[in-house]
Formats: structure tokens, C-alpha cells, sequence
């Protein structure tokens, strides 16, 4: 499968985005997905999941009540939604997929996921 990430921009402080991460080659409700990020000087960190069947999600508790996850398998694409942005949520923007588990189960381990997209970037200044 391959990812395609979109979405990315310059924001304000307090603002909203949302990333799309579209899937071709296989459907990607065959997947779980996630989204992880990656500042400069530091590690990739994970972010939200979403499990294939898309009634379980997680997320990361730095973002907890700022961002969802959800997917729409008809159109084989995964969001996420963003609001209230930090200055500290700037960073590169990743949705990766796994085929691994069952339906009803997300991961929030990057080591867990098959495929990645490029990435999209995300910067939130004044």
C-alpha cells in the first residue's frame, strides 16, 4: 500500500488543521493506521491510531482532547484532526499502516507499522 499525507501548513497558535493520509494500492481499511510526528533533534513520537475496523483509536496524552483520529474507508483515507495547536506541536507529520492483528486493535509503536507515507509538515507560529 502506499500512503499519501496531506494537509500541512503555517498556523497561529490556537489554531486548526487537518491531516489526510490516503491510501492506494489496497484498501486501507485492510490496515490500521497511525499518525506520528517528528520534531527536529528528537525522536519520533507517536500521536493517534486508529484500529481497522474503526471503532477503537488512541492517542497520545500530549494531545489528548486536541486531536482525533478517524478514518473513512469508503474513500480509503485517514484524518486527523487538529485544534487548539501548540507552538510545541510543530513537527513533520507521519501516517504509517500494519496489516498485522485483528480488527479491533490499534498500535502505538512505530516498530509495529509496515508502510509509511512521506510525510507532511506542520508548523504552528505567530
Amino acid at each position: 500500500v502506499q500512503l499519501q499525507a496531506s494537509g500541512g501548513g503555517l498556523v497561529q497558535p490556537g489554531g486548526s488543521l487537518r491531516l489526510s493520509c490516503a491510501a492506494s494500492g489496497r484498501t486501507s481499511s485492510r490496515y490500521a493506521m497511525g499518525w506520528f510526528r517528528q520534531a527536529p533533534g528528537k525522536d519520533r513520537e507517536f500521536v493517534a491510531a486508529i484500529s481497522r475496523n474503526g471503532y477503537n483509536t488512541g492517542h497520545a496524552d500530549s494531545v489528548k482532547g486536541r486531536f482525533t483520529i478517524s478514518r473513512d474507508s469508503a474513500k480509503n483515507t485517514v484524518f486527523l484532526q487538529m485544534t487548539s495547536l501548540k507552538p510545541e506541536d510543530t513537527a513533520t507529520y507521519y501516517c504509517a499502516a500494519t496489516s498485522a492483528g485483528s480488527v479491533s486493535y490499534y498500535y502505538r509503536a512505530d516498530y509495529q507499522y509496515e508502510y509509511w507515507g512521506q510525510g507532511t509538515q506542520v508548523t504552528v507560529s505567530s
